[in-house]
């Protein structure tokens, strides 16, 4: 066996094998001592047929198909190991020649990560602030959750709840046909279609309606795209929303606990600033991450690519089971290949892959570590909010040793990340910064 060594690229080696003649043939050898055994030849008892013979019977082909099935993967742990190589995932395999015997390989190997200068990124938290219209916009919701709905005999306005029977087709094939159905009438719902709620407004109880809408060609909904619906629409019932006052007794109904509007005001405001501060912290990690991964010079095998599509993929499907929903209906729904869908998480791959190398180099840089103190600390955060009945079952899963490695290494992610907040904090001259509503 002689192994070339043609070059290294993308985190991969390429390597030329050529496997001497006597070696095949000890293979093929090997592979007829095996098959004369299974094979009925005629004229002669089982496993008593000499190799010439087996070989006008099944062809030579077959023969060394069976015995490439060992060669092949005995010969290139043979050269990995001459080679010293360390693959990190199945290599491509490629019979260039069979006489003589040729084979090209692709090896995926370790990644390398250059890492840049990142002691010195400036990265500056964006403020935070909650305003008195974003207080007033939840306020609103509140209101419109608590609202009474009472019957009126009027014609529709914005607004209101109708109970409605809808007949509807496109292309002639059934779209929506329901009956007694509620639906709110809101300026610019784009559901079941654009225009719809306005086409609703002036009828009364009763009153049946006939109308075509069309989808617009950039539609959420890809399949109904450019496509028009006929509907007819029958009123049935009309109530009208009784918004509550907003007061002291609007605070108590929402909350027993808050005993003023005051307090109710004060409640909104910290939690959209919470929620403020945790979005704005996780944008502020994200940009630092990115800052950080373009000064490195990273280089990787594709294949951990393709790996991280297929976990966002997995992903995304589990998302749909969830749902009561399959890889193919979502396929046809969004009016897209598997192959396509693939391409446009491409990018999100490469970004999660690449920025998972450089925290992993600047960790081990940096000495950074997550001791048990905090895995257990983590553990009991995680457990903190379950029924007792399922703590006990979730607390020996989370403490089994490979539970716990993962555990470690989410932490030491964290720690990485937090480590280089503190360095683009650090030179941008202060910390994240907030705001109450003003």
């Amino acid at each position: 066996m002689k192994v070339t060594k043609d070059k290294i690229e993308s985190s991969q080696v390429y390597l030329t094998i050529e496997v001497e003649p006597a070696e095949v043939e000890e293979y093929m050898d090997a592979a007829y001592r095996q098959m004369v055994k299974k094979v009925n030849i005629p004229g002669f008892r089982k496993g008593k047929a000499s190799r010439d013979v087996l070989e006008r019977y099944i062809g030579k082909e077959s023969l060394l198909e069976e015995a490439l099935n060992n060669l092949v993967p005995e010969t290139y742990e043979k050269a990995i190991a001459e080679q010293e190589i360390e693959p990190i995932s199945q290599p491509q395999l490629e019979i260039a020649k069979t006489e003589p015997m040729v084979l090209k390989v692709v090896i995926p190997v370790k990644p390398t990560v250059e890492l840049g200068e990142y002691s010195g990124i400036d990265i500056k938290a964006e403020p935070v602030q909650v305003t008195e219209v974003e207080v007033n916009n939840i306020i609103e919701e509140l209101r419109h959750r608590s609202a009474d709905w009472e019957p009126v005999e009027r014609p529709v306005v914005i607004g209101d709840m109708l109970t409605i029977d809808v007949d509807s087709s496109i292309d002639g094939s059934s779209f929506i046909n329901r009956e007694g159905v509620q639906y709110q009438v809101r300026s610019g719902f784009p559901y079941p279609a654009p225009g719809f709620a306005e086409q609703l407004v002036d009828m009364t109880i009763d009153e049946e309606k006939e109308f075509a809408l069309s989808f617009p060609e950039d539609f959420i909904r890809t399949e109904l795209a450019g496509k028009t619906a006929s509907f007819t629409v029958k009123i049935k019932e009309v109530k009208k929303e009784n918004l509550p006052e907003i007061n002291d007794d609007f605070a108590r109904q929402i909350d027993p606990e808050w005993e003023s509007m005051e307090q109710l005001r004060n409640q909104i405001n910290t939690d959209l600033l919470s929620k403020a501060e945790d979005e704005a912290r996780r944008d502020h990690e994200e940009r630092v991450v990115t800052a950080v991964t373009e000064l490195s010079k990273i280089e990787y095998p594709p294949v951990l690519v393709e790996e991280g599509i297929n976990r966002l993929i997995d992903e995304r499907l589990r998302q749909l089971q969830m749902a009561d929903r399959g890889l193919d209906e979502y396929l046809k729904q969004v009016n897209k290949t598997e192959e396509e869908v693939r391409e446009e998480l491409r990018p999100m791959a490469v970004k999660q892959l690449t920025g998972s190398l450089v925290l992993e180099h600047v960790a081990e840089k940096e000495n950074i570590e997550a001791c048990e103190a905090e895995i257990d600390t983590e553990i009991q955060t995680l457990t903190s909010t379950m029924d007792e009945s399922k703590k006990e079952d979730m607390g020996k899963f989370l403490n089994m040793a490979e539970t716990r490695n993962q555990i470690k290494q989410m932490l030491i992610t964290k720690n990485t990340v937090k480590r280089l907040v503190e360095i683009a904090e650090t030179n941008s001259g202060g910390e994240e910064s907030s705001a109450e509503s003003d």
